[in-house]
């Protein structure tokens, strides 16, 4: 059987994003809050884009192919080589597209960018109890429940309770030894 082809693309964050990125931020608010906070102003994403420059962290734009239209947005976030070979992973949906089954395609898309391109075996999202459409997102894509991490984030003001969600490489695969340690 083979497999639909999906509907998004994965593309690397960039500045030239700033605009669209923003405003769809701020459409977005009410989806977002009190989940995630995101930069909503050119100096706060200028600021935001900073993190991606050593190479640690990695930003995406998932797109709706047949328009081109900013669905959503992933990042892959401390980045650890060496024997742990993993990330913690994190998302979010613009209000415009939400709930047509973009951000399950957008993140199939990065965990095979994460396994096949990065090279990493393990990924990890951190979820706030009651985000349930989260929760349900990382359910759908195989993400294994590993526990509850009390005041785990900083997030508006306060530090949240997560929980753990993680998925491993498929198997069989190895590290790339000659991976540089970070």
């Amino acid at each position: 059987m083979s497999e639909m082809p999906s509907r998004v693309e994965l593309c690397p964050l960039t500045l030239a994003d700033q605009d669209e990125f923003c405003t769809l931020v701020k459409v977005s608010i009410e989806l977002h809050m009190p989940w995630v906070q995101l930069p909503a102003t050119a100096e706060e994403f200028q600021a935001w884009m900073r993190r991606f420059a050593d190479g640690t962290n990695r930003g995406y734009v998932i797109r709706a192919q047949e328009t081109g239209i900013a669905v959503g947005v992933v990042n892959i976030n401390s980045i650890i080589r060496g024997r742990y070979q993993g990330a913690s992973l994190g998302y979010a949906a613009f209000a415009p597209s939400a709930g047509r089954g973009y951000m399950t395609e957008g993140l199939t898309v990065a965990l095979q960018h994460a396994f096949n391109d990065l090279r990493l075996h393990r990924l990890e999202a951190n979820i706030q109890p009651a985000n349930r459409a989260s929760l349900a997102l990382v359910q759908r894509l195989g993400f294994r429940y590993e526990g509850l991490s009390p005041a785990y984030l900083y997030i508006d003001g306060a530090w949240c309770d997560h929980e753990r969600w993680s998925i491993t490489a498929p198997s069989p695969w190895t590290p790339d030894p000659s991976l540089p340690e970070i």
